[in-house]
């Protein structure tokens, strides 16, 4: 059975919840520009293209879920999903993530304007994860004068720094 594909969207009925509006700026789908740039020391270098869908329902929560593709052959990557939450009265902000490699975690940081600068909470893998295992993730997102949205996002593995692992610019198309 195949199941058709459904955008996540903002609730047509449901007001954006006061606790959000200093994350207005996030909310609807961004398409990456040009081909984001991914790197790490124990892979080669790789170009992917990302769609990102930020929606709400009314809640003091942003619904995200993050799709890439190999920007040449086009074929799904790294997905996804989670809940953004902000700190009642203050700027703290967290994201809680679930991806398709079996890793969930908690990033939290800082709203400063229009950038959020997250950095690992927590982290939890399944049992069979692959190794090496991620150990501390970094993530930027900034909304640039021009209106597009930047993300970098550094990693660290077992016994290793702290390394930029992908950055990308996108575009809101919707």
């Amino acid at each position: 059975m195949t199941v058709p594909y459904m955008k996540p969207l903002c609730s047509p009925i449901a007001e954006l919840n006061p606790a959000l509006l200093a994350l207005d700026w996030l909310l609807g789908v961004w398409e990456s520009d040009e081909p984001g740039e991914g790197s790490f020391s124990s892979i080669p270098p790789f170009r992917y293209n990302e769609r990102l869908h930020f929606s709400h329902v009314g809640q003091p929560v942003i619904n995200f879920m993050f799709n890439a593709f190999h920007a040449e052959n086009k074929k799904p990557m790294h997905r996804e999903c989670g809940f953004i939450r902000i700190q009642p009265g203050g700027n703290r902000v967290a994201f809680i993530i679930a991806q398709n490699s079996g890793l969930v975690e908690i990033e939290e940081g800082d709203l400063t304007g229009q950038q959020l600068t997250l950095h690992t909470h927590a982290l939890a893998r399944t049992s069979f994860a692959k190794e090496p295992h991620v150990q501390q993730i970094s993530r930027v997102f900034q909304l640039r004068p021009d209106g597009k949205l930047e993300q970098t996002v550094s990693m660290a593995m077992e016994g290793g720094p702290l390394m930029q692992h992908l950055h990308i610019t996108y575009r809101r198309s919707s």
